[in-house]
Protein backbone atom coordinates (compact mmCIF):
# COMPACT_ATOMS: atom_id res chain seq x y z
CA UNK A 1 0.00 0.00 0.00
CA UNK A 2 3.01 1.95 0.77
CA UNK A 3 4.60 1.50 -2.52
CA UNK A 4 1.23 2.19 -4.11
CA UNK A 5 0.66 5.80 -2.38
CA UNK A 6 4.41 7.05 -3.57
CA UNK A 7 3.42 5.90 -7.23
CA UNK A 8 0.47 7.71 -7.39
CA UNK A 9 2.05 10.64 -5.16
CA UNK A 10 4.81 10.87 -8.16
CA UNK A 11 2.49 10.44 -11.15
CA UNK A 12 0.03 12.85 -10.11
CA UNK A 13 2.19 15.41 -11.35
CA UNK A 14 3.02 13.80 -14.56
CA UNK A 15 0.76 15.38 -17.54
CA UNK A 16 -0.76 11.82 -18.78
CA UNK A 17 -0.90 12.94 -22.73
CA UNK A 18 0.18 10.63 -25.12
CA UNK A 19 1.25 11.96 -28.29
CA UNK A 20 1.26 9.39 -31.30
CA UNK A 21 4.38 8.53 -32.05
CA UNK A 22 6.34 5.31 -34.04
CA UNK A 23 7.34 2.44 -31.54
CA UNK A 24 10.67 1.52 -31.80
CA UNK A 25 14.04 0.88 -29.56
CA UNK A 26 16.20 3.65 -30.00
CA UNK A 27 19.51 2.13 -31.71
CA UNK A 28 22.76 2.62 -31.88
CA UNK A 29 23.74 5.48 -33.87
CA UNK A 30 27.32 6.18 -35.49
CA UNK A 31 27.81 9.32 -34.54
CA UNK A 32 25.74 9.37 -31.07
CA UNK A 33 24.55 12.74 -30.51
CA UNK A 34 24.23 12.45 -26.34
CA UNK A 35 23.16 16.13 -25.80
CA UNK A 36 20.80 16.90 -23.74
CA UNK A 37 18.78 20.83 -24.51
CA UNK A 38 20.06 23.31 -22.17
CA UNK A 39 18.32 24.71 -19.43
CA UNK A 40 20.02 27.67 -18.12
CA UNK A 41 19.14 26.09 -14.27
CA UNK A 42 21.56 23.62 -15.06
CA UNK A 43 24.52 23.73 -11.92
CA UNK A 44 28.02 22.33 -12.41
CA UNK A 45 28.85 18.72 -11.40
CA UNK A 46 32.56 18.07 -10.44
CA UNK A 47 34.26 15.39 -12.26
CA UNK A 48 35.12 13.40 -9.14
CA UNK A 49 31.24 12.75 -8.46
CA UNK A 50 31.10 11.17 -11.88
CA UNK A 51 34.53 9.45 -11.97
CA UNK A 52 33.77 7.94 -8.69
CA UNK A 53 30.98 5.21 -10.34
CA UNK A 54 34.06 4.28 -12.56
CA UNK A 55 31.48 3.88 -15.33
CA UNK A 56 32.60 4.74 -18.79
CA UNK A 57 29.48 5.38 -20.12
CA UNK A 58 28.14 7.63 -18.16
CA UNK A 59 31.21 9.62 -17.52
CA UNK A 60 30.92 10.08 -21.58
CA UNK A 61 27.07 11.36 -20.72
CA UNK A 62 28.59 13.87 -18.63
CA UNK A 63 31.13 14.90 -21.12
CA UNK A 64 29.10 15.37 -23.71
CA UNK A 65 26.67 17.75 -21.45
CA UNK A 66 29.56 20.37 -20.27
CA UNK A 67 29.55 18.13 -16.40
CA UNK A 68 25.82 20.25 -16.28
CA UNK A 69 23.00 18.79 -14.41
CA UNK A 70 20.24 17.46 -16.68
CA UNK A 71 17.11 16.93 -13.94
CA UNK A 72 15.91 20.63 -13.07
CA UNK A 73 12.28 18.96 -14.39
CA UNK A 74 10.63 17.58 -11.05
CA UNK A 75 8.31 16.36 -13.92
CA UNK A 76 10.73 14.17 -15.10
CA UNK A 77 12.60 13.40 -12.30
CA UNK A 78 8.94 12.19 -10.80
CA UNK A 79 8.37 9.93 -13.72
CA UNK A 80 11.98 8.27 -13.56
CA UNK A 81 11.26 7.82 -9.78
CA UNK A 82 8.00 6.29 -10.15
CA UNK A 83 9.26 3.96 -12.89
CA UNK A 84 12.17 2.50 -11.00
CA UNK A 85 9.70 2.19 -8.25
CA UNK A 86 7.60 -0.38 -9.96
CA UNK A 87 10.81 -1.94 -11.71
CA UNK A 88 9.40 -5.13 -9.22
CA UNK A 89 6.62 -5.84 -12.27
CA UNK A 90 8.99 -6.62 -14.84
CA UNK A 91 10.52 -8.78 -12.69
CA UNK A 92 13.21 -6.82 -11.54
CA UNK A 93 14.07 -5.27 -8.42
CA UNK A 94 14.04 -1.67 -7.71
CA UNK A 95 16.72 -1.76 -4.68
CA UNK A 96 19.51 -2.37 -8.11
CA UNK A 97 18.88 0.96 -8.73
CA UNK A 98 19.26 2.84 -4.99
CA UNK A 99 15.49 3.92 -5.16
CA UNK A 100 15.57 4.23 -1.40
CA UNK A 101 17.88 6.89 -1.79
CA UNK A 102 16.70 8.12 -4.83
CA UNK A 103 13.80 8.82 -2.99
CA UNK A 104 15.47 10.67 0.04
CA UNK A 105 17.04 13.10 -2.08
CA UNK A 106 13.86 14.48 -3.81
CA UNK A 107 11.96 14.60 -0.61
CA UNK A 108 14.55 17.42 -0.27
CA UNK A 109 15.37 18.52 -3.71
CA UNK A 110 14.51 22.12 -2.28
CA UNK A 111 16.59 22.36 -0.19
CA UNK A 112 19.91 20.58 -1.36
CA UNK A 113 22.95 22.47 -1.46
CA UNK A 114 24.51 22.50 -5.44
CA UNK A 115 26.57 19.62 -4.20
CA UNK A 116 23.39 17.36 -3.26
CA UNK A 117 22.30 18.23 -6.31
CA UNK A 118 24.46 17.35 -8.47
CA UNK A 119 25.08 13.81 -6.46
CA UNK A 120 21.56 13.57 -7.08
CA UNK A 121 21.97 14.07 -10.65
CA UNK A 122 24.25 11.57 -11.35
CA UNK A 123 22.66 9.04 -9.29
CA UNK A 124 19.61 8.97 -11.19
CA UNK A 125 21.04 9.31 -14.49
CA UNK A 126 22.97 5.90 -13.30
CA UNK A 127 20.19 4.10 -12.13
CA UNK A 128 17.95 5.27 -15.21
CA UNK A 129 20.79 3.63 -17.46
CA UNK A 130 21.32 0.80 -15.41
CA UNK A 131 17.32 0.06 -15.54
CA UNK A 132 17.50 0.78 -19.37
CA UNK A 133 20.08 -1.85 -20.05
CA UNK A 134 18.40 -4.70 -17.45
CA UNK A 135 15.10 -3.80 -19.76
CA UNK A 136 16.74 -4.36 -22.97
CA UNK A 137 19.10 -7.02 -22.43
CA UNK A 138 18.54 -8.53 -19.29
CA UNK A 139 20.33 -8.75 -15.87
CA UNK A 140 22.91 -11.43 -16.62
CA UNK A 141 24.61 -12.31 -20.27
CA UNK A 142 22.61 -16.20 -21.72
CA UNK A 143 26.25 -15.91 -23.86
CA UNK A 144 28.21 -16.35 -20.90
CA UNK A 145 25.73 -18.74 -19.23
CA UNK A 146 25.39 -21.40 -21.81
CA UNK A 147 27.35 -22.62 -24.58
CA UNK A 148 23.89 -23.55 -26.66
CA UNK A 149 22.10 -20.84 -26.53
CA UNK A 150 23.04 -18.32 -29.52
CA UNK A 151 21.41 -14.50 -29.18
CA UNK A 152 22.62 -11.46 -30.43
CA UNK A 153 22.86 -8.90 -27.47
CA UNK A 154 19.92 -6.44 -28.02
CA UNK A 155 22.20 -3.18 -28.06
CA UNK A 156 21.17 0.12 -27.81
CA UNK A 157 23.33 3.48 -26.93
CA UNK A 158 22.38 4.49 -23.47
CA UNK A 159 23.39 7.85 -23.55
CA UNK A 160 21.22 8.29 -26.88
CA UNK A 161 19.10 6.61 -25.62
CA UNK A 162 19.10 8.73 -21.95
CA UNK A 163 19.05 12.04 -24.30
CA UNK A 164 16.06 11.25 -26.72
CA UNK A 165 14.13 10.42 -23.14
CA UNK A 166 15.31 13.99 -21.46
CA UNK A 167 14.34 15.54 -24.88
CA UNK A 168 11.36 13.92 -25.41
CA UNK A 169 7.67 15.74 -24.16
CA UNK A 170 6.41 12.23 -23.95
CA UNK A 171 8.47 10.70 -21.48
CA UNK A 172 6.45 7.98 -19.59
CA UNK A 173 5.78 6.28 -23.53
CA UNK A 174 8.82 6.39 -24.46
CA UNK A 175 10.22 4.67 -21.47
CA UNK A 176 7.41 1.68 -22.28
CA UNK A 177 8.81 1.25 -25.80
CA UNK A 178 11.92 0.06 -24.28
CA UNK A 179 10.52 -2.47 -22.84
CA UNK A 180 9.86 -6.34 -24.65
CA UNK A 181 6.64 -5.95 -26.28
CA UNK A 182 5.82 -9.83 -27.15
CA UNK A 183 3.09 -10.81 -26.10
CA UNK A 184 4.21 -13.80 -24.33
CA UNK A 185 6.22 -11.06 -22.11
CA UNK A 186 2.92 -9.12 -21.34
CA UNK A 187 1.44 -12.71 -20.24
CA UNK A 188 4.62 -13.38 -17.69
CA UNK A 189 3.97 -9.35 -16.48
CA UNK A 190 0.35 -10.62 -16.10
CA UNK A 191 1.11 -14.06 -13.90
CA UNK A 192 3.49 -11.66 -11.81
CA UNK A 193 1.06 -9.43 -11.10
CA UNK A 194 -1.65 -12.51 -10.63
CA UNK A 195 0.28 -14.36 -8.08
CA UNK A 196 0.86 -11.58 -5.90
CA UNK A 197 -2.81 -11.49 -5.03
CA UNK A 198 -2.29 -15.30 -3.64
CA UNK A 199 -2.42 -15.45 -0.45
CA UNK A 200 0.84 -16.29 2.05
CA UNK A 201 0.99 -20.55 1.61
CA UNK A 202 2.38 -22.62 4.59
CA UNK A 203 1.82 -25.68 2.89
CA UNK A 204 3.95 -28.68 3.82
CA UNK A 205 5.22 -31.33 0.95
CA UNK A 206 2.56 -33.85 -0.11
CA UNK A 207 3.54 -37.58 0.25
CA UNK A 208 1.60 -40.61 -1.15
CA UNK A 209 2.55 -43.93 -1.45
CA UNK A 210 1.49 -45.50 -4.58
CA UNK A 211 -1.23 -43.29 -6.33
CA UNK A 212 -4.91 -41.95 -5.39
CA UNK A 213 -7.71 -42.74 -7.86
CA UNK A 214 -11.17 -41.28 -7.73
CA UNK A 215 -13.61 -42.73 -5.60
CA UNK A 216 -10.32 -43.46 -3.17
CA UNK A 217 -10.54 -42.43 0.83
CA UNK A 218 -6.92 -41.78 1.42
CA UNK A 219 -5.68 -39.06 4.30
CA UNK A 220 -3.54 -37.32 1.97
CA UNK A 221 -6.31 -35.97 -0.12
CA UNK A 222 -8.19 -33.15 2.41
CA UNK A 223 -4.13 -31.53 1.77
CA UNK A 224 -5.13 -31.89 -2.10
CA UNK A 225 -8.33 -30.39 -1.78
CA UNK A 226 -6.44 -27.40 -0.08
CA UNK A 227 -3.48 -26.72 -2.68
CA UNK A 228 -6.16 -27.21 -5.60
CA UNK A 229 -8.58 -24.71 -3.55
CA UNK A 230 -5.27 -22.12 -2.96
CA UNK A 231 -4.53 -22.08 -6.71
CA UNK A 232 -8.64 -22.10 -7.48
CA UNK A 233 -9.07 -24.85 -9.39
CA UNK A 234 -11.42 -26.13 -6.71
CA UNK A 235 -14.06 -24.32 -5.02
CA UNK A 236 -13.86 -23.54 -1.30
CA UNK A 237 -16.17 -25.82 0.92
CA UNK A 238 -16.82 -25.30 4.49
CA UNK A 239 -15.67 -28.64 5.34
CA UNK A 240 -13.90 -31.27 3.62
CA UNK A 241 -13.72 -35.00 3.35
CA UNK A 242 -11.07 -37.39 2.30
CA UNK A 243 -12.43 -38.47 -0.32
CA UNK A 244 -11.90 -38.63 -3.62
CA UNK A 245 -14.97 -37.28 -5.32
CA UNK A 246 -16.73 -36.16 -8.41
CA UNK A 247 -15.59 -31.97 -8.19
CA UNK A 248 -12.49 -33.29 -7.19
CA UNK A 249 -11.54 -35.56 -10.20
CA UNK A 250 -12.42 -31.83 -12.47
CA UNK A 251 -10.38 -30.00 -10.59
CA UNK A 252 -7.35 -32.23 -10.33
CA UNK A 253 -8.17 -32.24 -14.42
CA UNK A 254 -7.89 -28.19 -14.54
CA UNK A 255 -4.87 -28.62 -12.25
CA UNK A 256 -2.84 -30.82 -14.97
CA UNK A 257 -4.04 -28.58 -18.01
CA UNK A 258 -2.42 -25.73 -16.47
CA UNK A 259 0.59 -27.35 -16.00
CA UNK A 260 1.13 -29.76 -19.06
CA UNK A 261 0.92 -32.98 -17.20
CA UNK A 262 -0.86 -36.24 -18.65
CA UNK A 263 -4.43 -36.01 -18.31
CA UNK A 264 -4.75 -38.65 -15.69
CA UNK A 265 -7.77 -38.67 -13.22
CA UNK A 266 -5.54 -41.12 -11.17
CA UNK A 267 -3.35 -38.75 -9.06
CA UNK A 268 0.15 -40.00 -9.88
CA UNK A 269 3.92 -38.60 -8.71
CA UNK A 270 3.77 -35.80 -11.55
CA UNK A 271 0.95 -34.23 -10.21
CA UNK A 272 1.93 -33.98 -6.81
CA UNK A 273 5.33 -32.40 -7.52
CA UNK A 274 3.35 -29.99 -9.04
CA UNK A 275 1.07 -29.30 -6.53
CA UNK A 276 4.07 -29.39 -4.02
CA UNK A 277 5.55 -25.76 -5.87
CA UNK A 278 5.07 -22.84 -3.37
CA UNK A 279 3.85 -19.57 -4.41
CA UNK A 280 7.13 -18.18 -3.85
CA UNK A 281 9.12 -20.74 -6.33
CA UNK A 282 6.30 -19.92 -9.02
CA UNK A 283 7.29 -16.36 -8.47
CA UNK A 284 10.85 -17.19 -8.95
CA UNK A 285 10.17 -19.46 -11.80
CA UNK A 286 7.84 -16.58 -13.70
CA UNK A 287 10.56 -13.78 -13.01
CA UNK A 288 13.46 -16.18 -14.33
CA UNK A 289 11.36 -16.29 -17.60
CA UNK A 290 10.54 -12.41 -17.52
CA UNK A 291 14.27 -12.34 -17.55
CA UNK A 292 14.95 -14.40 -20.49
CA UNK A 293 12.00 -12.29 -22.48
CA UNK A 294 14.57 -9.25 -22.12
CA UNK A 295 17.62 -11.58 -23.84
CA UNK A 296 15.28 -12.48 -26.54
CA UNK A 297 14.76 -10.34 -29.86
CA UNK A 298 12.53 -7.46 -29.83
CA UNK A 299 11.90 -7.63 -33.29
CA UNK A 300 10.68 -11.23 -34.06
CA UNK A 301 10.26 -10.60 -38.05
CA UNK A 302 6.30 -9.94 -39.94
CA UNK A 303 6.07 -13.71 -40.10
CA UNK A 304 8.06 -15.94 -37.73
CA UNK A 305 8.00 -19.46 -35.99
CA UNK A 306 8.30 -19.84 -32.55
CA UNK A 307 8.94 -22.64 -30.86
CA UNK A 308 8.57 -23.05 -26.90
CA UNK A 309 10.91 -25.95 -25.97
CA UNK A 310 9.07 -26.71 -22.52
CA UNK A 311 6.04 -26.59 -24.40
CA UNK A 312 7.02 -28.77 -27.21
CA UNK A 313 4.72 -26.41 -29.41
CA UNK A 314 5.46 -24.68 -32.17
CA UNK A 315 3.35 -22.16 -33.44
CA UNK A 316 3.44 -19.71 -36.90
CA UNK A 317 2.86 -16.31 -36.37
CA UNK A 318 1.99 -13.50 -39.05
CA UNK A 319 1.13 -9.96 -38.16
CA UNK A 320 0.44 -11.01 -35.05
CA UNK A 321 -2.06 -12.95 -35.60
CA UNK A 322 -1.58 -17.05 -34.88
CA UNK A 323 -1.52 -19.24 -38.12
CA UNK A 324 -0.93 -23.05 -36.72
CA UNK A 325 0.43 -24.78 -34.57
CA UNK A 326 2.09 -28.01 -34.32
CA UNK A 327 3.55 -30.87 -31.90
CA UNK A 328 7.09 -31.13 -31.56
CA UNK A 329 9.86 -33.14 -29.98
CA UNK A 330 12.81 -31.71 -29.06
CA UNK A 331 16.42 -32.73 -27.37
CA UNK A 332 16.71 -34.31 -24.20
CA UNK A 333 18.49 -33.23 -21.44
CA UNK A 334 21.61 -34.73 -21.98
CA UNK A 335 21.21 -33.36 -25.55
CA UNK A 336 19.65 -30.38 -25.45
CA UNK A 337 18.27 -28.11 -28.14
CA UNK A 338 19.90 -25.34 -28.50
CA UNK A 339 18.05 -21.40 -28.00
CA UNK A 340 19.01 -19.56 -30.92
CA UNK A 341 16.86 -16.95 -34.05
CA UNK A 342 17.60 -17.54 -37.69
CA UNK A 343 15.62 -17.91 -40.80
CA UNK A 344 14.02 -20.89 -42.67
CA UNK A 345 16.29 -21.12 -46.10
CA UNK A 346 15.26 -24.24 -47.61
CA UNK A 347 13.31 -27.55 -47.57
CA UNK A 348 14.45 -31.10 -48.09
CA UNK A 349 12.64 -33.71 -49.74
CA UNK A 350 13.82 -37.54 -48.76
CA UNK A 351 16.85 -36.46 -46.69
CA UNK A 352 19.81 -38.31 -46.41
CA UNK A 353 20.98 -38.81 -42.66
CA UNK A 354 24.86 -37.67 -41.87
CA UNK A 355 25.11 -38.93 -38.38
CA UNK A 356 26.25 -36.27 -36.44
CA UNK A 357 29.73 -36.58 -34.02
CA UNK A 358 27.44 -37.06 -30.64
CA UNK A 359 25.23 -40.03 -31.92
CA UNK A 360 27.82 -41.68 -33.51
CA UNK A 361 29.98 -41.86 -30.69
CA UNK A 362 27.45 -42.89 -28.11
CA UNK A 363 24.78 -44.79 -29.97
CA UNK A 364 26.21 -46.01 -33.67
CA UNK A 365 29.58 -47.21 -32.80
CA UNK A 366 27.96 -48.90 -29.62
CA UNK A 367 25.44 -50.67 -31.67
CA UNK A 368 27.85 -51.67 -34.66
CA UNK A 369 30.29 -53.19 -32.01
CA UNK A 370 27.10 -55.33 -30.51
CA UNK A 371 26.31 -56.32 -34.30
CA UNK A 372 27.67 -55.69 -37.82
CA UNK A 373 23.88 -56.37 -38.98
CA UNK A 374 23.15 -53.03 -37.83
CA UNK A 375 23.95 -50.81 -40.76
CA UNK A 376 22.02 -52.90 -42.95
CA UNK A 377 18.90 -53.03 -40.85
CA UNK A 378 19.42 -49.07 -40.76
CA UNK A 379 20.08 -48.09 -43.77
CA UNK A 380 23.14 -46.84 -43.07
CA UNK A 381 26.24 -46.99 -45.55
CA UNK A 382 29.56 -46.26 -43.89
CA UNK A 383 32.41 -44.11 -46.56
CA UNK A 384 36.07 -43.56 -45.88
CA UNK A 385 38.11 -40.37 -46.43
CA UNK A 386 38.16 -41.10 -50.07
CA UNK A 387 34.41 -41.83 -50.70
CA UNK A 388 34.39 -45.33 -50.87
CA UNK A 389 32.02 -47.50 -49.36
CA UNK A 390 32.98 -49.71 -46.40
CA UNK A 391 31.81 -53.26 -45.97
CA UNK A 392 29.98 -53.18 -42.68
CA UNK A 393 32.61 -56.89 -42.07
CA UNK A 394 35.68 -54.49 -43.36
CA UNK A 395 34.83 -51.71 -40.64
CA UNK A 396 37.31 -50.87 -38.11
CA UNK A 397 36.87 -49.60 -34.66
CA UNK A 398 40.34 -47.80 -34.87
CA UNK A 399 38.78 -46.15 -38.18
CA UNK A 400 35.17 -45.43 -36.78
CA UNK A 401 35.38 -41.40 -36.25
CA UNK A 402 37.41 -40.97 -39.54
CA UNK A 403 34.13 -42.62 -41.24
CA UNK A 404 31.40 -41.17 -42.64
CA UNK A 405 28.24 -42.41 -41.62
CA UNK A 406 24.76 -41.78 -44.28
CA UNK A 407 21.37 -42.55 -43.97
CA UNK A 408 19.77 -43.08 -47.00
CA UNK A 409 16.05 -41.56 -47.64
CA UNK A 410 13.25 -43.71 -47.13
CA UNK A 411 10.60 -44.59 -44.73
CA UNK A 412 12.81 -45.88 -42.20
CA UNK A 413 15.09 -42.59 -42.08
CA UNK A 414 15.10 -40.90 -38.89
CA UNK A 415 14.36 -37.40 -40.50
CA UNK A 416 11.18 -39.02 -41.89
CA UNK A 417 10.60 -37.32 -45.41
CA UNK A 418 11.25 -33.63 -45.05
CA UNK A 419 13.37 -31.54 -43.29
CA UNK A 420 13.80 -27.64 -43.04
CA UNK A 421 16.99 -26.36 -42.63
CA UNK A 422 18.06 -22.22 -40.94
CA UNK A 423 21.23 -21.96 -40.61
CA UNK A 424 22.92 -22.46 -37.41
CA UNK A 425 26.39 -23.46 -35.92
CA UNK A 426 24.55 -26.46 -34.04
CA UNK A 427 23.30 -28.11 -36.72
CA UNK A 428 19.71 -28.54 -35.66
CA UNK A 429 16.94 -28.23 -38.01
CA UNK A 430 13.39 -29.15 -37.97
CA UNK A 431 12.12 -32.32 -39.36
CA UNK A 432 9.80 -35.08 -40.12
CA UNK A 433 10.23 -38.60 -38.06
CA UNK A 434 9.73 -42.42 -38.38
CA UNK A 435 8.43 -42.12 -35.16
CA UNK A 436 5.21 -40.54 -35.56
CA UNK A 437 3.53 -42.11 -32.49
CA UNK A 438 5.93 -40.50 -30.06
CA UNK A 439 3.83 -37.07 -30.70
CA UNK A 440 0.72 -38.48 -28.61
CA UNK A 441 3.59 -38.83 -25.66
CA UNK A 442 3.74 -35.84 -22.41
CA UNK A 443 7.05 -35.71 -21.94
CA UNK A 444 8.94 -35.12 -25.59
CA UNK A 445 11.61 -34.24 -25.04
CA UNK A 446 13.28 -37.29 -26.47
CA UNK A 447 14.99 -36.40 -29.50
CA UNK A 448 18.96 -35.58 -29.50
CA UNK A 449 18.87 -31.73 -30.22
CA UNK A 450 16.98 -31.39 -33.43
CA UNK A 451 13.26 -30.76 -33.67
CA UNK A 452 10.76 -33.06 -34.73
CA UNK A 453 7.71 -31.86 -36.08
CA UNK A 454 4.05 -33.54 -36.20
CA UNK A 455 2.36 -33.03 -39.72
CA UNK A 456 5.59 -31.58 -41.10
CA UNK A 457 3.96 -31.90 -44.80
CA UNK A 458 1.22 -29.12 -43.96
CA UNK A 459 4.12 -27.04 -42.49
CA UNK A 460 6.13 -27.09 -45.44
CA UNK A 461 3.29 -26.70 -47.99
CA UNK A 462 2.88 -23.65 -46.19
CA UNK A 463 6.09 -22.75 -46.47
CA UNK A 464 6.54 -23.32 -49.98
CA UNK A 465 3.53 -21.05 -50.70
CA UNK A 466 3.06 -22.56 -54.32
CA UNK A 467 0.12 -24.36 -54.55
CA UNK A 468 0.47 -24.85 -58.52
CA UNK A 469 4.06 -26.52 -57.86
CA UNK A 470 4.19 -27.35 -53.99
CA UNK A 471 0.65 -28.93 -53.48
CA UNK A 472 0.26 -31.53 -50.95
CA UNK A 473 -0.58 -33.97 -54.03
CA UNK A 474 2.66 -32.95 -55.73
CA UNK A 475 5.24 -33.22 -52.71
CA UNK A 476 3.51 -36.95 -52.15
CA UNK A 477 4.64 -37.54 -55.93
CA UNK A 478 8.47 -36.50 -54.89
CA UNK A 479 8.68 -38.45 -51.51
CA UNK A 480 7.23 -41.58 -53.18
CA UNK A 481 10.29 -41.87 -55.51
CA UNK A 482 12.78 -41.49 -52.84
CA UNK A 483 14.75 -39.11 -54.51
CA UNK A 484 16.42 -36.26 -52.42
CA UNK A 485 15.27 -32.71 -53.64
CA UNK A 486 16.36 -29.42 -52.37
CA UNK A 487 13.76 -26.70 -52.93
CA UNK A 488 14.31 -22.78 -51.73
CA UNK A 489 12.08 -21.12 -49.24
CA UNK A 490 11.26 -17.72 -51.00
CA UNK A 491 9.02 -16.65 -48.32
CA UNK A 492 10.90 -14.54 -45.75
CA UNK A 493 10.29 -16.90 -42.19
CA UNK A 494 12.06 -15.78 -39.24
CA UNK A 495 12.81 -18.67 -36.61
CA UNK A 496 12.77 -18.80 -32.77
CA UNK A 497 13.63 -21.39 -30.74
CA UNK A 498 13.21 -20.45 -27.11
CA UNK A 499 12.53 -21.03 -23.49
CA UNK A 500 9.82 -20.18 -21.17
CA UNK A 501 8.18 -22.24 -18.51
CA UNK A 502 5.92 -20.15 -17.47
CA UNK A 503 3.35 -17.40 -18.95
CA UNK A 504 -1.12 -16.47 -17.95
CA UNK A 505 -4.15 -16.60 -20.15
CA UNK A 506 -7.51 -15.69 -19.13
CA UNK A 507 -6.36 -14.97 -15.41
CA UNK A 508 -5.05 -18.38 -15.62
CA UNK A 509 -1.84 -19.22 -14.32
CA UNK A 510 0.13 -21.63 -16.61
CA UNK A 511 3.30 -23.76 -15.83
CA UNK A 512 5.60 -25.98 -17.54
CA UNK A 513 8.13 -28.37 -16.25
CA UNK A 514 11.49 -27.00 -16.90
CA UNK A 515 13.23 -29.74 -18.38
CA UNK A 516 16.45 -28.31 -18.51
CA UNK A 517 16.73 -27.81 -14.92
CA UNK A 518 17.17 -23.89 -15.35
CA UNK A 519 15.11 -22.15 -13.77
CA UNK A 520 16.57 -22.20 -9.99
CA UNK A 521 19.99 -21.60 -10.95
CA UNK A 522 19.22 -18.57 -12.96
CA UNK A 523 17.09 -17.11 -10.55
CA UNK A 524 20.28 -17.35 -7.81
CA UNK A 525 22.53 -15.88 -10.00
CA UNK A 526 19.89 -13.18 -10.48
CA UNK A 527 20.15 -12.72 -6.85
CA UNK A 528 23.58 -13.15 -5.93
Amino acid sequence: MKKLFLILALYSVINCKKEELKSEVILKKETPNSHVRSNEKSIRIDTTLVTYFNNKILSDFYKSNNYKTVWQSDKNRKIILAELLKSDEEGLNPEDYKIKKLLDFEKKSATLDTIDLAKYDVLLTSSLEKYISHLTNGILNPRKLYKNWELKENYINLNETVTQLLNSDSLPYKIDQLKPNHIVYKRLKKALALIKTFSTDNFKNLKITGSISPNDTNPSIIDIKKRLIYWKDLQPKDSLTPIYDKEMAIAVKKFQVLHGLALDPIIREATIASLNFSKEQRIHQIIVNLERWKWYPKEMGKEYIIINIPDYKLTLVKDNDTLRTHRVIVGRAKRKTPILSSKLTQVVFNPTWTIPPTILREDVIPAILKSRNYLAKSNIKVYDSNGRIVNPYEWQLAQAKNYRYVQNPGTFNSLGMVKIIFPNRFSVYLHDTNHRDYFDKIDRSLSSGCVRVDNPLELTEYLLNDPMNWNIEKITTILQNEKTKFIKIKKDVSFHLLYWTAWSENNKLIFRDDIYNLDTDLYKKLRN
